[in-house]
């Protein structure tokens, strides 16, 4: 069976997008821990445009601008790269509410489909090995970017695919793509060699620890930047939304997406309270004996329990009740959960130190 996924890279614009979002929620959790959010952004050149809605009794601590610009420095688009973060002229049209945010917070107040999905083991993440290799070296490459590694001011902008055959037990890797941001001043033949070693070390990593990946690095065809060196990456190259890659957020492209994007809103917000609270229902079931899990469920507006849940199993594992997935204990149960611009790097679901992930 052929099985493919793709990874974008934390300064690809539209993952640009999700980590403000989720930067901004961040910063209305620590001015009021029962904080509403639900904003969006758009960007595209030096231009950031903001929308939505945001409900804190005190104020922020900085203003959304000022996330904006320090988030793109995180990332790494700094004096020198084809985008200084500095130079964002931002527009925001937020509506920002000094007001008790419970009344948004305190119900659903959406209708919802969303479904979450397990398999395998630990080792991937309860992910399709396809998605979990795509985050494996799209994380190796993130590192590499650091001061002192291998790959030291390349990028942040980059997408990534790979394409594996899964034969029973055994995962052959038969092509990788990846076309990565570069500086303009740097030898191309130079910047391939280290990304090349790069890739080669994280999966040489991934087979010491999992015998199922069998391919030979030697064996894998490998394309980097087919249609030409990449220089002016980031929203210099193209536009960027909010919630545009989701697929690379849930499962990779064989698991059905049910509910909307993530980034941006509270973990109240029953696209991301379901998301969340199936995920963790699906890894229970897959930990428990099941080989593969796939929850969906549906929501009304101000309905607290949801319409329905329909579980599908291979095998059998522990089903949670119906209760469980009420609107009140999902956010009960994800109060003081863990939210900052990593999640928006598309880490929802590989992350295996965040609780519904098994952590």
């Amino acid at each position: 069976m052929i099985r493919v996924a793709e990874m974008v890279l934390p300064g690809h614009p539209d993952k640009f997008c999700d980590q403000v979002a989720d930067a901004i929620v961040q910063a209305c959790y620590a001015a009021d821990p029962a904080a509403y959010c639900q904003v969006e952004m758009s960007c595209w050149s030096n231009r950031v445009y903001l929308t939505g809605a945001v409900a804190t009794q005190d104020p922020l601590a900085e203003p959304l601008a000022e996330i904006v610009r320090r988030t793109a420095r995180e990332i790494g688009y700094v004096a020198g790269n084809a985008v200084d973060g500095d130079r964002y002229i931002v527009e925001s049209s937020v509506c920002e509410l000094r007001r008790n945010p419970r009344d948004w917070t305190g119900h659903v107040n959406d209708q919802c489909v969303s479904i979450g999905w397990a398999g395998y083991d630990a080792r991937v993440a309860w992910l399709p090995p396809e998605q979990f290799l795509a985050h494996t070296l799209g994380e190796a490459l993130v590192q590499a970017f650091a001061p002192g590694q291998a790959l030291e001011g390349q990028g942040p902008d980059g997408k990534l695919m790979v394409r594996l055959r899964e034969n029973g037990p055994d995962w052959v890797l038969e092509h990788l793509l990846l076309t990565l941001q570069q500086r303009d001043a740097d030898s191309v033949l130079e910047v391939s060699a280290a990304v090349t070693g790069v890739l080669a070390r994280a999966y040489a990593a991934l087979q010491e620890k999992d015998p199922r990946w069998v391919a030979q690095w030697k064996d894998v065809t490998l394309l980097l930047s087919p249609n030409g060196v990449l220089v002016h990456g980031g929203s210099e190259g193209d536009n960027g939304q909010t919630g545009r890659k989701l697929a690379v957020d849930y499962y990779g492209p064989r698991v059905p997406i049910g509910g909307g994007a993530l980034s941006g809103k509270d973990l109240s917000h029953i696209d991301r309270a379901a998301a969340y609270a199936l995920r963790q229902a699906a890894v229970e079931a897959v930990a428990g004996g099941a080989s593969q899990c796939l929850v969906m469920a549906a929501w009304a507006p101000n309905v607290g329990a949801p319409l329905e849940v329909v579980w599908q199993l291979e095998g059998r594992g522990p089903r949670r009740p119906e209760a469980w997935f009420s609107h009140g204990a999902m956010v009960e149960r994800a109060t003081g959960a863990r939210v900052d611009r990593h999640l928006g790097r598309g880490r929802h679901f590989v992350d295996l130190g965040l609780g519904w992930n098994g952590g």
